[in-house]
């Protein structure tokens, strides 16, 4: 009974989170426009860049509005979010790799 009243009274007054979370995603979409559009650094620094903003907002995205590591389960949550995006970099660091080493 403690956990519905709790869950409910979770529910009630302005989504302060939510409003904070959009207002991260716009910023960072707005310095990732700017820094392609508005500045001459080099092409591999700006690709670098975009790609620190676009993990910012990944966790901007799963923290503010999907709750990840909330409830009794928000730990394993996390790790398998972890060991997820660790298993996606590998494999599009490794193909990237292969594909510009000319290992056909």
């Amino acid at each position: 009974m403690a956990n519905q009243n709790e869950s409910a009274s979770n529910h009630h007054g302005f989504p302060w989170q939510h409003v904070v979370g959009f207002a991260l995603s716009i910023v960072l979409t707005l310095l990732a426009v700017w820094v392609m559009s508005q500045t001459n650094l080099a092409w591999s620094v700006r690709v670098i860049i975009i790609f620190a903003f676009a993990f910012i907002q990944m966790g901007v995205q799963l923290f503010m509005f999907m709750h990840i590591g909330e409830g009794k389960d928000g730990k394993w949550q996390i790790g398998h979010t972890v060991f997820a995006i660790a298993i996606a970099v590998i494999i599009v660091i490794g193909s990237y790799f292969v594909l510009m080493t000319g290992h056909l």
